[in-house]
């Protein structure tokens, strides 16, 4: 009884901070991501019942706290599938973790699509996303192929992730700019937790639906000005959240600003990129497909850059017949 499968990370585009329920990770807002090509996560999952124990290994390391999340989502396929069985779980990124990538996304959108798998379970891709978002909300996300919309539901069975255009359907780039790759002080789960501290988060959500109306629309359409525009002023919102939050977050590190303020200079100069940032330092630009080689080469030449990985549209999870084990 084994399964392996690959799922990506995706970036939102409106973005989801905050929950209405800690325990089924319902958002307090909806959003809309795009499933990012070359951000993979590989996960072959094991059911046996001679093994003693659940283990878990991600990139070749053991963490307590993150095998502890691991298990409860096994336990919770376990039950679907009316399985004893231990599991052994192997995990393996190809891109630093905890530093803002979404890897719990492609993470446990890897782990749910294996682990069900291999327990003999046949679940839709509705079901999947629902079981996904049990383990990180936005895993629900990397389910689904391409562009991606999470439904802003007031309950479990109401509170999952459609594709509403395919990777093809529009030739956009998601370029990271990994500027560090040491693990952010504050994981997005307990940030979430303070999101209402805020005094502009009421703001924030009276806003958000219309926020998701128009950036479909801007989508559909392939308006990529007025797209990047309403990206970058959404980061930058999030992080207006997070800064005012009780304590404040603060995820930007010199690297980050000083890529922020370039892509704003890079576009005065005639060169359309737009930047967004999720919980954490790493900047990813947003441009079209035919501008990727300029933007790689004009990061390359910044000393705070470690490391740039292009994007495209990306399928969501799937099971591979590469096992990690």
């Amino acid at each position: 009884m084994k399964a392996t499968a690959i799922a990506p990370t995706n970036i939102a585009f409106i973005k989801y901070w905050g929950k209405k329920d800690e325990k089924l990770r319902l958002p307090e807002n909806g959003s809309v991501s795009m499933n990012l090509s070359n951000l993979i996560t590989t996960t072959t999952v094991e059911f046996s019942e001679n093994f003693p124990k659940d283990t878990v290994t991600i990139d070749g390391k053991q963490d307590l706290s993150e095998e502890k999340r691991v298990i409860q989502h096994l336990d919770r396929i376990r039950d679907l599938a009316k399985l004893k069985y231990k599991a052994k779980v192997v995990s393996q990124n190809n891109f630093p973790k905890s530093t803002g990538l979404s890897s719990s996304a492609s993470g446990f959108a890897a782990l749910t699509v294996a682990a069900t798998k291999t327990a003999g379970l046949n679940l839709s891709e509705k079901e999947l996303s629902i079981l996904a978002r049990q383990g990180s909300g936005s895993a629900c996300r990397s389910i689904p192929s391409g562009f991606v919309e999470w439904l802003d539901g007031e309950t479990s069975e109401t509170s999952y992730a459609v594709s509403i255009f395919p990777p093809s359907y529009w030739e956009i780039a998601d370029i990271v700019a990994i500027v560090a790759d040491e693990k952010k002080e504050v994981s997005s789960t307990e940030g979430q937790k303070i999101a209402s501290s805020s005094p502009f988060f009421k703001a924030r959500l009276s806003r958000i639906k219309e926020k998701i109306k128009l950036i479909k629309k801007l989508i559909k359409e392939k308006n990529f000005p007025q797209f990047g525009e309403l990206i970058e002023s959404e980061a930058l919102e999030l992080h207006a959240i997070m800064l005012t939050s009780k304590p404040p977050l603060i995820y930007w590190l010199p690297g980050t600003v000083k890529i922020m303020r370039l892509v704003k200079k890079w576009r005065a100069d005639g060169l359309p990129v737009y930047f967004t940032v999720n919980t954490g330092q790493d900047v990813h630009l947003i441009c079209q497909k035919k501008d990727t080689e300029v933007l790689q080469n004009k990061l390359k030449k910044i000393k705070e850059v470690k490391k740039v990985i292009i994007n495209f549209s990306a399928e969501g999870a799937r099971i591979s017949k590469n096992h990690l084990f």
